[in-house]
């Protein structure tokens, strides 16, 4: 499911406003509701029409982003900006989803997306399913977002066929995609954010989604024309899985 998230930004350095809006701009998921250069200025909009998510800086002259994130509705998410670590504590008091140091890199910025976008499909589902909604981050994701080529590049999970880890990069190799994504991304971190039910290690250099394994022939995974190792220290995990679903 694509969720869009309507927001606004909040900040009273025009540069800082305007890198935050040409972020969001390029962002697919996010809609722009409204930009504000100050707290006073945003308040009588925002509560009229609230917004999912707010980029709400923290110190501002008059009304600092702590005071008047006290005052907008609760249905907003909050994601402060700061140029100061010591805020940090504060922003859990008034319950912000994210914080952003500044500068902020469009990627710190899709991460405090990819948690806001969590947080409303964890909400929607629980709505839908009438059940408290479980704080585990990643498991919603249907996608992840990778660095390849200086760009971010989304990637549905449920069309990765496998990862093979080279050197210090990796590649990505994608259903009906001839040419898989590169991006310089260890193994290591690229398992730690992947869920673990859907996709499993098989070798040092291979991570394969397990739903997308159609054939196994003498100890090696067949993807098409390729062949990918099954070593002896990660055998038996992927046994275990085969042997639920063999009839």
């Amino acid at each position: 499911t694509n969720m869009n998230l309507r927001c606004a930004i909040i900040d009273d350095e025009p540069l800082a406003l305007g890198l935050l809006e040409s972020y969001v701009r390029k962002t697919p998921s996010l809609e722009l509701c409204g930009r504000y250069s100050s707290a006073i200025q945003a308040m009588q909009a925002l509560s009229e029409q609230p917004v999912d998510l707010l980029f709400l800086d923290i110190q501002m002259p008059e009304l600092s982003g702590l005071e008047f994130s006290r005052m907008i509705p609760e249905s907003t998410r909050i994601v402060f900006t700061t140029a100061f670590g010591q805020y940090a504590l504060d922003g859990y008091k008034v319950n912000a989803l994210h914080y952003l140091l500044k500068p902020i890199s469009y990627n710190d910025f899709m991460e405090a997306v990819n948690k806001a976008i969590q947080w409303f499909e964890l909400r929607r589902k629980a709505e839908g399913n009438n059940q408290p909604a479980v704080s585990s981050p990643a498991v919603i994701n249907d996608y992840i977002y990778v660095k390849s080529d200086y760009k971010l590049v989304q990637i549905e999970l449920d069309k990765i066929l496998y990862i093979e880890g080279l050197k210090d990069y990796i590649k990505i190799h994608i259903e009906d995609n001839p040419r898989p994504i590169l991006s310089l991304v260890s193994m290591k971190a690229m398992e730690e954010k992947l869920p673990a039910d859907r996709f499993i290690r098989v070798h040092r250099s291979f991570i394969v989604q397990k739903q997308k394994i159609k054939m196994i022939d003498k100890g090696r995974i067949v993807f098409g024309k390729e062949y990918i190792p099954i070593s002896d220290s990660y055998k038996q995990e992927l046994q275990i899985y085969v042997n639920e679903h063999i009839i």
